[in-house]
């Protein structure tokens, strides 16, 4: 199992659950919030396939976020 942790600072939740939703036929996810982070863990069958899963669904959330708050 590989946890990622999207702060909440940064990552809007919104943008994260949409990420969930692309990947979740990928592998499968438990989601937990604290009081300054979206927590995911990641369990896909295989620690090479967790690792790029949790890689992709980090890089997607990342992008959703820059395109919603308009960074460039």
């Amino acid at each position: 199992m590989r946890e990622l942790r999207f702060s909440k600072e940064i990552y809007r939740g919104e943008d994260v659950d949409a990420a969930l939703r692309v990947f979740e036929k990928y592998g499968d996810f438990e989601q937990e919030a604290t009081d300054d982070a979206w927590v995911i863990r990641v369990s896909a069958g295989s620690r090479a396939r967790e690792r790029r899963l949790a890689g992709e669904l980090g890089n997607y959330a990342l992008g959703l976020t820059i395109r919603h708050r308009g960074v460039s």
